[in-house]
């Protein structure tokens, strides 16, 4: 994870078809910057039932942050629902899965991860005050702010975060804090090399 930190405004995203092109999804970022990469950060675009892509050897966590719910049919017989706000789901990029709109469009936060490259942890949390994160050789933090304002301290170089914004504080030589202050909702994600 080479990159320099940076903040990723929303307007900046590459919008993308789908793998199995039945749709569209919004790319924040990916790690590295390539076809095969180690994780990738995405806001897909649900507007008519369908499949999902497969992604082998991936693992996904899928969050809903926009509509009105998803109901997710795996393969397998298993069956969940994403229901507002912020209802999310765990599952391997082999399971054959098909997704139908509860109640018109969805976007859908979505965090895929390479499982013999990263372990990735996904939080959602209030932003009311300071939060600190830390980056350190081998750890990296993606934090997309949901709702509200945030903005980093000054001795991380970074500027402000506006709802739908992304920040990638990517990990270096050293350990490294970033102190990030405001109001709203975020989404934090450690990714871990293994």
């Amino acid at each position: 994870m080479a990159d320099a930190s940076k903040v990723i405004p929303a307007n900046e995203y590459r919008r993308v078809r789908w793998k199995n092109g039945t749709g569209w999804t919004r790319e924040i970022a990916r790690m590295p910057d390539r076809e095969d990469w180690d994780w990738r950060l995405s806001i897909a675009e649900i507007e008519q039932d369908g499949p999902f892509s497969v992604f082998p050897g991936i693992d996904r966590e899928l969050v809903l942050i926009r509509g009105n719910g998803l109901r997710l049919r795996f393969e397998d017989g298993e069956v969940r629902e994403l229901q507002p706000p912020h209802e999310r789901i765990r599952f391997a990029g082999e399971r054959v899965v098909s997704s139908e709109l509860l109640d018109g469009p969805t976007h859908d936060f979505n965090l895929m991860w390479r499982r013999d490259a990263i372990a990735a942890e996904l939080l959602h949390r209030p932003l009311v005050g300071p939060m600190l994160f830390f980056t350190e050789p081998g750890t990296s933090w993606a934090i997309h702010l949901l709702s509200g304002q945030a903005k980093f301290d000054r001795a991380s170089g970074l500027p402000d975060l506006w709802a739908g914004d992304t920040a990638l504080l990517i990990d270096g030589n050293e350990r490294r804090r970033y102190a990030l202050e405001g109001g709203g909702e975020l989404l934090a994600i450690k990714l871990n090399r293994l």
